[in-house]
């Protein structure tokens, strides 16, 4: 039995072309029922907004990646789908399960989310019967791997995002963030991030303003602590506040020196926008701290690095576990034959006890020992040969099962 991935993910394909293949949980039955029905003997499906991915258990892996290949342009109606179809065989399909389930291969390097879904699958494919022992184990190993380089690198915990940066920073310089007031400029995806951020760290007050106010009140709706300003408002309030964040997609500066009044207190400025929302002037005030967008980008990108070498560690954690899996799957081989000598000894014991209690009178206590002890007898014998059997390599397997087979007669 091998273990085989077929699938479409972000590394090979468009969004344009992995939105053609997502499952839906109606959509994963059916296929999983297709898959079976051919050659295949397990089957579990990982389908999220970045990947479609086939996992497959199968004794006859050429004729089965020929057979997933075909369900995917004839399920999907999508007869390109072979130009962006990837396939992993044995181990390399382990070690790209292991990678995905610990965020290794994911868009964001080391991102979370990716582990449940892998879950949810397994759970899914678990309950309705698709996957069996093979599978089973390969994805409950791989979400152990997951938690395991999370807990042990904390890959994840390496920001990225600008916004998350910035307020790292800001934090760092300014020693704590409970209690102070700040000002966000923009209601964009990167200003409620900052508004999220901003939330997590106690500050007394947080305004802010938008050129659209009415986008404005519906944001504070859901952050109900923020306090809207008029947006014609953004500099006189800048005297009272001890952070400004700008993260706008004005074509031009909208804070700019000639219109801000002398500061006697220190403000602290992250410009997250591009173009640039800060005039760098600005800066030049001595109690202005300003902190442009690329900064932080730089920042960022070594954090991103960060990631990429702690990932590299996670490689090897991953080939240590890769080997331990591939170990257990080759005893697969011999379980039937270690499976028929257990039965064989069972059948040795109950003829040995059938011919003592013709010869011997025995009582019910003395039968139950006796009976343990022919069968303990027994178990030793074969121990030796079973731990023999579960240690050969894989490609010598067939051979000493033969012998086995032969010496045993079963």
């Amino acid at each position: 039995m091998e273990v085989v991935v077929v699938g479409i993910n972000h590394n090979n394909s468009p969004i344009e072309i992995r939105e053609k293949f997502s499952f839906s949980e109606s959509m994963k039955i059916e296929a999983s029922d297709q898959i079976l029905d051919k050659s295949a003997k397990e089957v579990t499906i990982v389908s999220t907004c970045n990947r479609s991915e086939i996992y497959i258990a199968s004794d006859n892996i050429d004729l089965s990646i020929k057979e997933v290949k075909e369900f995917y342009k004839e399920f999907f109606n999508f007869y390109q789908a072979e130009d962006y179809i990837f396939v992993k065989i044995g181990r390399d399909a382990i070690t790209h399960l292991y990678m995905v389930a610990s965020g290794l291969d994911s868009m964001v390097l080391g991102e979370d989310q990716i582990l449940g879904q892998i879950k949810e699958a397994m759970m899914f494919s678990m309950g309705l019967g698709f996957s069996k022992k093979v599978l089973n184990r390969l994805f409950m190993d791989a979400i152990a791997e997951g938690k395991k380089i999370r807990n042990k690198l904390k890959i994840s915990e390496i920001p990225l995002s600008t916004s998350y940066i910035g307020i790292s920073l800001l934090k760092r310089e300014m020693g704590n963030l409970k209690g102070k007031s700040a000002l966000i400029i923009g209601a964009g995806e990167i200003g409620m991030l900052a508004i999220k951020y901003l939330y997590e760290e106690e500050l007394d007050r947080i305004y802010v303003t938008n050129r659209t106010y009415e986008k404005i009140k519906g944001i504070c709706k859901d952050f109900n602590k923020l306090i809207p300003i008029e947006y014609e408002n953004r500099y006189s309030i800048l005297e009272n506040i001890d952070i400004l964040i700008t993260a706008t997609a004005a074509p031009h500066t909208i804070i700019t020196y000639k219109d801000m009044k002398k500061l006697s207190d220190k403000l602290y400025i992250l410009d997250l926008a591009l173009p640039r929302d800060v005039e760098t002037r600005v800066g030049e005030d001595k109690n202005v701290i300003l902190y442009h967008n690329d900064d932080l980008q730089r920042l960022s990108q070594e954090n991103l690095l960060r990631r990429k070498e702690l990932s590299q560690e996670a490689l090897n954690i991953i080939d240590e576990d890769v080997n331990k899996y591939i170990n257990w799957i080759s005893t697969l081989e011999v379980d039937p034959v270690i499976e028929s000598l257990n039965k064989k000894c069972v059948s040795i014991k109950e003829e040995t006890m059938e011919y003592i209690n013709r010869k011997v009178e025995l009582d019910k206590r003395e039968k139950k020992i006796i009976d343990k002890m022919v069968m303990s007898a027994l178990k030793k014998f074969l121990r030796e040969p079973i731990k023999i059997l579960k240690e050969v390599n894989e490609e010598n397997s067939e051979e000493y099962i033969e012998i086995m087979k032969k010496l045993f007669q079963i």
